[in-house]
């Protein structure tokens, strides 16, 4: 879908912009606007895209790079919406019915970041077995 980082970044800032002039959305976008609707901390940045493009976050800057963070969102309900690993989707509903949906997703967001980082760290394919066995931890 996206040829770079300043691509994707350019279409977080491109749905909230059609968001603030009331255009219309396609499924998608409309999925990211609600993870950007959660997050107005973020929305400052989006309304200029060429320096969203341009802002970096380096580990030593103690900073959370918001289109990670937003992304992670989207990899979440993606992930809850083919129950993949099976059995995500329920122990997302659980979480939500407990937490709400923001802080489910941070929550789980949490165990995403985990798995991820094993994955990278061991050269190996994502453990979606231990990922899905730290999300029913949370419940």
């Amino acid at each position: 879908m996206f040829q770079d980082r300043d691509q994707m970044r350019m279409f977080y800032s491109q749905v909230f912009l059609k968001h603030l002039n009331q255009q219309p959305l396609e499924p998608m976008e409309q999925m990211l606007l609600d993870v950007i609707l959660m997050h107005p901390e973020y929305h400052e940045m989006l309304k200029d895209p060429a320096a969203a493009a341009r802002l970096e976050y380096g580990i030593d800057g103690g900073q959370t790079n918001p289109f990670l963070h937003m992304g992670m969102h989207i990899a979440i309900r993606e992930q809850v919406s083919i129950d993949r690993p099976a059995g995500i989707a329920e122990a997302y509903r659980e979480l939500v019915s407990r937490h709400g949906e923001s802080e489910a997703e941070h929550r789980i967001m949490d165990c995403l970041g985990e798995m991820l980082w094993r994955s990278q760290r061991e050269n190996r394919p994502p453990d979606e077995q231990q990922y899905l066995e730290c999300v029913r931890k949370l419940l």
